[in-house]
């Protein structure tokens, strides 16, 4: 019997065309790693970010509180962009927002701060994962940065229902090798069920 191949972009469509926010685990109405670390490294309004996997994610509605103006959401899902363009109305249309598997991703400018909170850690097969990070390579202006979070090897094994990579610290900064580390740690993460989740969260800059 032939197997189907894992269609990626139905998986994601169907979670956020019949899923509430509240009923993901992954739900954080404040991302506290990314603000903090922007706060840190004090990036100027003008800035330019992108939130990798950001579709429902609420770092877009945070930066425009913060005055930043230069902010692009990529996501693979299309309900998952049309929810959080619905939830911001009016400020949706000062976002940039980017249907695609992040794989397909052609960087058209250079961001100053890429965001991907449990995205690539989807990625199993090598050739995906070194492909990502050509992308980021690419997509990155000089001394730009780069915050990664991903299950740890403490973390879940899968997440809706799909094998994921874990990753610790250490062989997260192998993998960008090409990147200055500016450390990593491991977070708990409280979903809406009452459960606990374990990342890696590192950080990189360009060099």
């Amino acid at each position: 019997m032939k197997m189907t191949a894992f269609d990626r972009k139905s998986h994601w469509e169907h979670i956020y065309q019949h899923k509430k926010p509240k009923e993901v685990s992954w739900y954080q109405p404040i991302p506290h790693l990314a603000l903090d670390f922007i706060r840190e490294i004090n990036l100027p309004e003008t800035a330019r970010f992108i939130d990798v996997g950001g579709g429902d994610s609420y770092l877009a509605d945070h930066l425009l509180d913060l005055g930043y103006h230069d902010i692009t959401v990529l996501d693979i899902s299309e309900h998952s962009i049309k929810k959080a363009q619905e939830r911001l109305g009016k400020k949706a249309q000062k976002v940039k927002w980017i249907v695609s598997d992040i794989v397909d991703f052609k960087p058209f400018e250079k961001y100053d701060f890429w965001n991907d909170r449990a995205a690539f850690h989807f990625l199993t097969e090598e050739s995906e994962i070194m492909n990502y990070i050509r992308i980021t390579e690419e997509a990155l202006s000089d001394s730009g940065y780069l915050l990664i979070s991903t299950f740890s090897e403490s973390g879940p094994l899968k997440c809706s229902g799909i094998p994921i990579h874990q990753y610790a610290a250490k062989t997260l900064q192998k993998k960008f090798a090409s990147f200055k580390s500016l450390g990593c740690k491991e977070v708990d993460h409280n979903t809406p069920f009452g459960t606990q989740q374990n990342f890696t969260s590192c950080r990189f800059q360009k060099i």
